[in-house]
């Protein structure tokens, strides 16, 4: 059976109670790798905002005014949406990341010029890869 994407009424914001009722276990991972990416190690902002064309609520994390990632919440998982461009397909060849992250990236379609990179994430141990993205995707040009 195919996921279904969670918080879809715009009535309802995604506060910390919500998120970890539709979250369950997972919850403590979100909030952890929420914590980790507003510190001052990171300093990033998160917005969420209910986007009326994909009738659900998505959190845009940014560094001053660049666009980090989107993070979508689903059942049973939270699913962190990182775009690039083909300038930087060298240098995500070189990170310190899982080589099926890699494959499925290469071989991920175009979003007009852009090129998306998922995580679906339900444990902790994922995080280091995630971060390690996170970092690489603030400090490009």
């Amino acid at each position: 059976m195919e996921a279904q994407m969670a918080l879809r009424d715009a009535e309802i914001f995604p506060s910390d109670r919500v998120l970890k009722d539709t979250l369950g276990d997972v919850y403590n991972v979100l909030e952890s790798f929420l914590a980790t990416i507003t510190n001052e190690a990171y300093l990033l902002n998160i917005e969420w905002r209910y986007y009326n064309d994909g009738k659900a609520w998505l959190c845009k994390v940014q560094h001053k005014k660049k666009t980090i990632l989107w993070l979508s919440v689903w059942e049973g998982f939270f699913k962190v949406s990182f775009f690039f461009t083909e300038k930087h397909l060298e240098a995500i060849a070189a990170l310190d990341i899982s080589e099926a992250i890699k494959t499925e990236f290469a071989s991920s379609k175009a979003v007009g010029r852009l090129i998306p990179m998922i995580f679906n994430i339900n444990n902790a141990s994922q995080l280091v890869e995630l971060l390690t993205v996170v970092r690489f995707k603030k400090t490009m040009k």
